[in-house]
């Protein structure tokens, strides 16, 4: 730890060393003589450290990324009192700010959508504006609804910074990205239509700071809103059993509420062929802290943990009795202090 600490204290000493020879090398005759008239900006330039721990190139940019450090560069600005990045007031330290150059951290909460795609500087000597785009977030995937789709269904896809999306069916090892047609889309929020050959496909969408893609691929839900493929089974004491629940859920709009019993529990029937998967999935959230004992086909009992907050869980086959057809599920409370009421969801594989 103490070595890892030593490479950090001179990796900011390093970078902060560079930032200054870049303001002084910067500070000439001429930009000296503008420091008397109006604030010019001449360039944005990011600044800092790579994933890699080389410093970024000063190089001038036009599109800038929230919580990472950039240079503005150009004369007059010693007298700096407020920066802005679409109409955003922006924090910065006195002590970053030179005639020439302004280092400063945009803001994560900076707006990005239906804004102005302008950087400001205010100074004591007046106001310049410099075309600069600032760029959303990278985008977050919380689900898709439904996961069982067919091609033609419009499906609501939910999650963050959905800016200008573009959505297609994820590239895999052997099969190329597919468009996949966007119906309509807000910024935390998309419909799309479903092309052909979906199946056993993630869906991924893109803006252009990157992509985010579904944990879940197509077609691998047993329980998605509705629960599929039952032919036989249920609770042993005939109730308590809620499909529909419109409360909370952890993806889509429902989830399934089970008030359990003590020790009660159910039997739940399918048909489905294990080949094309190497795990079971499952989503669970409980009133209270508590356990339910969880087996495939009858068989290795896995303890599924309960909490009052949303759980998800990828199961590996292998800890379940290394099943290869999956004909039943067996749900068990087993808390032995009264019961729960549990809430299960996003239930179905995980592709090899």
């Amino acid at each position: 730890m103490k070595n890892i600490k030593i490479v950090s204290l001179a990796a900011c000493m390093a970078w902060m060393l560079s930032l200054m020879l870049f303001t002084s090398c910067s500070s000439d005759d001429s930009s000296a003589e503008a420091s008397t008239g109006a604030p010019v900006i001449e360039s944005v330039m990011p600044s800092g450290y790579n994933a890699d721990g080389t410093l970024k190139p000063l190089t001038p940019v036009t599109l800038v990324d929230p919580k990472n450090y950039y240079v503005i560069h150009g004369k007059g600005l010693l007298t700096t009192k407020k920066v802005y990045f679409n109409d955003f007031d922006t924090y910065f330290r006195p002590t970053f700010v030179t005639d020439t150059d302004i280092i400063i951290l945009v803001d994560e909460d900076t707006p990005y959508a239906n804004a102005s795609n302008q950087l400001k500087v205010v100074t004591d000597r007046g106001t310049v504006v410099y075309n600069l785009t600032v760029a959303p977030p990278v985008p977050t995937f919380s689900g898709f609804n439904s996961i069982n789709c067919a091609e033609g269904d419009q499906v609501i896809i939910k999650g963050k910074y959905f800016l200008n999306p573009v959505v297609t069916l994820a590239e895999t090892a052997t099969q190329p990205a597919v468009p996949v047609t966007v119906v309509s889309s807000t910024l935390e929020q998309i419909v799309v239509k479903i092309p052909a050959n979906a199946n056993h496909r993630y869906l991924s969408v893109a803006n252009i700071s990157g992509a985010a893609v579904s944990k879940e691929a197509i077609g691998t839900a047993l329980y998605d809103d509705v629960l599929y493929g039952v032919q036989w089974g249920g609770p042993w004491a005939g109730k308590g059993v809620n499909f529909a629940y419109d409360k909370d859920s952890y993806q889509g709009e429902k989830s399934w509420q089970w008030e359990f019993g003590q020790w009660d529990g159910g039997n739940w029937g399918f048909n489905v062929d294990l080949t094309p998967y190497k795990a079971l999935r499952i989503a669970i959230k409980g009133t209270k802290t508590g356990r339910v004992n969880f087996s495939v086909n009858g068989g290795v009992n896995y303890v599924l943990p309960v909490t009052s907050t949303w759980v998800y869980l990828e199961i590996p086959f292998s800890e379940l009795g290394n099943p290869t057809s999956l004909t039943m599920l067996t749900f068990q409370e087993s808390n032995n202090d009264g019961g729960n009421t549990v809430l299960f969801d996003d239930i179905g594989f995980v592709l090899k």
